[in-house]
């Protein structure tokens, strides 16, 4: 019997997938809200579901994308305590960068999003890179500044 997967099946399959099985399995499934049985109008549901999870996915990437430009042209100035030959007191973290671009630009973006190897510890211009999505990165022109 063909099913379509409405929940991740250990060793049968996955969410979303549509595969054929043996007919009493599928029948413990189905009573089991595991699975529904693959006729037309599922069929037609899983598409449709399908397509606006695509369509969902690409606006997601639209919009980083329009993130990023917007990102390309900002700078974050950031005061900071520092010492003898431009050392800081501390470090400045990814929460710091986005508090502060959301303080002087208006810009939300996750902590996460931030891609910070190490903390920033010195005077200067960093580039920071931000991954606003599996296939859209930017960068962040952060400047620490003396108080």
């Amino acid at each position: 019997m063909k099913v379509i997967f409405i929940a991740d099946v250990k060793g049968k399959g996955k969410k979303g997938e549509v595969k054929e099985i043996k007919d009493g399995f599928a029948n413990f499934l189905i009573t089991n809200n595991k699975a529904l049985p693959a006729n037309n109008a599922n069929m037609k549901a899983l598409e449709g579901k399908q397509k606006r999870k695509e369509k969902d996915r690409q606006k997601e990437i639209e919009e980083a994308k329009m993130l990023v430009k917007e990102l390309k042209d900002k700078e974050i100035k950031i005061p900071v305590k520092a010492g003898e030959g431009g050392r800081l007191f501390g470090s400045v973290s990814s929460k710091q960068i986005v508090e502060e671009l959301k303080k002087q630009h208006g810009l939300k973006i996750e902590k996460k999003k931030i891609i910070l190897p190490h903390a920033i510890q010195a005077l200067g211009y960093t580039n920071v890179k931000v991954k606003l999505h599996s296939t859209v990165e930017g960068t962040i022109k952060v400047h620490l500044v003396e108080k």
